[in-house]
């Protein structure tokens, strides 16, 4: 049986960030996913000091989510990617949980310090929640300490490796970190980043590279979502994200 992909970090729903700018791009965006094996897929738009998550702009994404949920193959489900700033602070983490799971994404910010970052972790740990780092790989704080990214793993937050990065679509520095985290099973979980045509959903590459490189059984776990408790098929006793509910 070929596998069913869990991908957890994509900008297929238009929202305003560098993501899909239409339904129509992010429509044709999650059909080539599940033409190419991603049978659970994550929207997780941009919350960043440019893009604040105001409740105008949460009603559209929320429209925009429902439109394109109901017009996709795969089952789709409501996320967010958080850049660090103190003014998540003062807020409710819950808000930005990833539906059905009790995880939130969170990257390390490309260039600079990762000490807002490590606030903001902690912060979401305090509400009884679990920050998943998004594409440290990337990240100048993990390219110039690697070290870093071994911290925030043993401290029990999972790594989430981009599959773009395995397959060298940006530096080389950064596809050499993406393999180490793989190799010494710091990474958690890989999940695209999809953003728009140019840079697809696509994980079945990477799988191909990574299951011949560890092994079909440490590739399943981290393609399939089973590492985060995750799976392509919703089970009942899963927790749904207050912002997702109907009607929030």
């Amino acid at each position: 049986m070929d596998p069913r992909f869990v991908d957890i970090h994509s900008h297929v729903v238009p929202s305003g960030d560098d993501g899909v700018q239409s339904l129509a791009e992010g429509l044709g965006l999650a059909r080539d996913a599940f033409e190419h094996g991603t049978r659970l897929l994550y929207a997780t738009p941009h919350v960043s000091p440019a893009l604040p998550l105001t409740e105008e702009r949460q009603h559209r994404i929320r429209t925009a989510f429902d439109e394109l949920r109901e017009q996709t193959p795969l089952e789709l489900r409501l996320g967010f990617e958080l850049t660090p700033m103190a003014s998540f602070l003062a807020e409710d983490p819950w808000r930005y949980v990833l539906e059905q799971t009790e995880f939130v994404l969170v990257e390390i910010p490309f260039v600079g310090s990762a000490e807002v970052f490590l606030e903001v972790g902690e912060w979401i740990e305090r509400a009884g929640l679990t920050p998943i780092v998004a594409h440290p790989e990337r990240t100048e704080a993990v390219l110039e300490n690697p070290g870093l990214a071994d911290e925030l793993a043993g401290r029990g937050w999972p790594l989430q490796v981009n599959a773009s990065s395995l397959l060298g679509r940006h530096t080389p520095e950064m596809e050499r970190q993406g393999w180490r985290l793989i190799d010494d099973a710091l990474a958690a979980i890989v999940a695209s980043d999809g953003h728009r045509a140019t840079r697809p959903m696509l994980l079945d590459d990477a799988y191909e590279l990574t299951r011949t490189r560890v092994g079909e059984e440490r590739a399943l776990r981290l393609f399939d979502g089973t590492a985060l408790g995750l799976a392509a098929e919703p089970t009942a006793s899963q927790t749904p994200s207050r912002v997702a509910l109907p009607g929030v």
